[in-house]
């Protein structure tokens, strides 16, 4: 009985050995797992339809026209919402304060004034504390492009303009010394060239000497847009700078045309009283009908107002028709 189960045992354990290499043999086996092949990379041409600069230039284009559409969908859609009711606006004289209303109700906007009216009733409505200035605006028909139109000049009021003018002087030893004795503020050589390398300016009016206006050149960045660059036309570039001096402190004022053909000059300051306004708003006027254009073919002034500092405007009567 023994030997008999030592044999099935043994019969056993060698079928054991013989079944389990047949079912290893006879398991499928897994396929190797291939690698994913690589993107092919996108070919361009060198150049024309195909090429890469070309292929995104259509797609940025493409997009921006998509926006577009979309853009004036959106557009159409807000168009067709209702909208509110317009805000209420206030006309500009309501929004004055209360003595500039009350000034502006004493003109009368129906009529122009003659000069002497027009004086006296811009100093009744000039509506501030301190002491206003006296200002004409004059809107003419020229067109300031063209040089011979370009209208730029000085005068000397003969009331003065009401101003303390800091008068400066570059010219030589001599002639500076002459100034200074007029009644210039500053007059010197070199040590003037000196402030101005520092940036400093303390002065209203420069004048110069013909000679020295080369050495002028340099700060024309720092005096032209000030408009302190000594001008033959304005009458600071002079070889009798003591004459000029004079003319300056005694209220000699320089009037243009601006880019939109008005000219804006101060008469004097309100506390010199009607008679001594009119006579610098009557030489101002003067002048002005001197400086008219020979080329000149249309309306020569077209409209003319005078205020004083943050007061109403008062339309005058057309002195030149």
């Amino acid at each position: 009985m023994a030997k008999a189960a030592k044999l099935e045992a043994a019969e056993d354990a060698a079928k054991e050995e013989i079944k389990a290499p047949v079912e290893e043999t006879e398991a499928p086996k897994e396929a190797p797992k291939e690698e994913a092949p690589a993107e092919a990379e996108e070919k361009f041409a060198k150049s024309g339809k195909k090429s890469k600069k070309h292929i995104e230039e259509v797609k940025a284009e493409e997009e921006r026209q998509a926006k577009k559409v979309e853009k004036a969908e959106k557009d159409a859609e807000a168009a067709k919402k209702p909208k509110g009711a317009a805000p209420k606006v206030r006309p500009l004289i309501e929004r004055r304060g209360k003595k500039y209303q009350a000034a502006h109700k004493e003109i009368d906007r129906t009529k122009t004034y003659s000069l002497k009216d027009a004086v006296a009733l811009a100093i009744k409505t000039s509506p501030v504390k301190f002491d206003a200035t006296l200002e004409a605006h004059v809107r003419l028909g020229v067109d300031p492009r063209q040089a011979d139109q370009n209208i730029r000049t000085t005068i000397v009021l003969p009331n003065g303009n009401g101003k303390t003018v800091r008068v400066a002087v570059f010219a030589p030893l001599d002639e500076a010394k002459k100034a200074k004795a007029a009644g210039a503020d500053i007059a010197e050589d070199e040590e003037f060239l000196k402030q101005l390398e520092k940036g400093t300016i303390d002065f209203d009016v420069l004048i110069s000497t013909p000679q020295y206006m080369p050495k002028l050149g340099k700060f024309a960045r720092l005096l032209g847009p000030k408009g302190l660059m000594p001008n033959p036309k304005a009458g600071t570039v002079t070889a009798d700078v003591a004459k000029a001096v004079k003319e300056a402190k005694a209220g000699k004022v320089e009037y243009r045309v601006d880019k939109q053909s008005i000219v804006h000059i101060g008469l004097g300051k309100v506390s010199f009283g009607e008679a001594k306004l009119l006579a610098n708003a009557e030489t101002f006027f003067n002048s002005l009908k001197n400086q008219k254009p020979a080329s000149l073919k249309g309306q020569y002034v077209k409209s003319i107002y005078l205020t004083t500092t943050m007061g109403p405007s008062v339309p005058v009567e057309n002195l030149y028709n």
